[in-house]
């Protein structure tokens, strides 16, 4: 009876080492699929912002809150099961759908693109609806409409978490996929708070009760924060172009094996290799979402005469 005791016992240390080997890797697992969403990160940071702009700025760390816990909320209770269940009951589904969220990013970004070349007459017509709603309405339109960019970006995000993880210990998966969630949603959105609210810190800090330095400390944020806003628009804007592409490019065996020799070609200076692959990928996004937006604006111009047919 003792000897099977400890049989246990020894069995149950074992199980118990395993298991906290297997768990060790999650931290690593992690740090390897936040360096893998960087780009989609970088967009997702870059976007927040201009749904605040114009607003009570004192509402402004509110709606951040409210954008972070919708967002929260869908990664943990939606997408993350989602990608769990598709994975075991659909693996084949998970590349088509990250190749989807990819041609949309492309589309967004080709769209951001053309908007900053171009001129829109329906501007002011637009202007003139915002006028004529309350603050609480227009707020609550700006949180929705952040949710909805958010979480095709939190999709992209926690499918490819979930790629990274194929294979692992079903624990493994859910504890990485959990992580990943919690750890850029707090991430991307208290960096937003904190440059939604910077200009507020330079303003304080450039106050009479401080001393010269400082002050001149806190103007100067005053004064570089619209510019970095704007800076930090065009890199979210090349970065959506960027990962659109290459999740694409990876779904598609020809085209990322040219992505691999391009940078084997070029290995020699990794810097160099990296920076041909964004821009690859940076101009076959903005060619892929011209296309799509021209089927965008076909189909609008063919809806409109459908509906008017069949009311006739």
């Amino acid at each position: 009876m003792p000897s099977g005791l400890f049989a246990l016992l020894d069995d149950i240390s074992a199980l118990v080492k395993v298991s906290a080997a297997s768990l060790d890797d999650v931290p690593t697992q992690v740090a390897k699929t936040t360096s893998k969403v960087s780009g989609i990160v970088i967009d997702d940071t870059a976007v927040t912002p201009k749904y605040v702009v114009g607003l009570d700025p004192s509402r402004e760390l509110s709606i951040i809150y409210q954008i972070a816990k919708k967002s929260l909320i869908n990664k943990l209770l939606i997408l993350s099961p989602a990608a769990l269940v598709l994975g075991y009951f659909a693996p084949w589904a998970i590349t088509p759908i990250l190749m989807v969220g990819g041609a949309y990013l492309c589309f967004e970004g080709y769209e951001k693109v053309h908007s900053m070349f171009s001129s829109h007459p329906e501007v002011d017509a637009e202007s003139e609806q915002v006028k004529a709603i309350t603050p609480e309405e227009l707020e609550q339109e700006r949180v929705a409409g952040a949710v909805r960019t958010d979480i095709i970006l939190s999709a992209e995000i926690m499918a490819i978490a979930y790629s990274q993880v194929t294979g692992q210990p079903l624990v493994n998966q859910i504890l990485v996929m959990l992580a990943v969630a919690v750890f850029i949603t707090v991430a991307v959105y208290g960096f937003v708070g904190l440059l939604v609210k910077a200009d507020d810190i330079g303003l304080h800090l450039a106050g009479e009760k401080f001393g010269s330095a400082t002050r001149k400390f806190g103007r100067g944020i005053v004064k570089f924060m619209p510019h970095f806003l704007r800076i930090l628009s065009y890199v979210g804007t090349a970065a959506m172009l960027w990962v659109g592409a290459e999740i694409i490019a990876h779904g598609i065996p020809f085209i990322h094996h040219l992505l691999q020799d391009l940078e084997q070609a070029l290995a020699s200076v990794p810097a160099v290799a990296w920076l041909a692959k964004v821009l690859a990928c940076g101009i076959g996004g903005l060619i892929l979402g011209f296309f799509i937006d021209q089927v965008v604006r076909l189909v609008k111009k063919v809806l409109p005469k459908k509906t008017e047919a069949h009311t006739a």
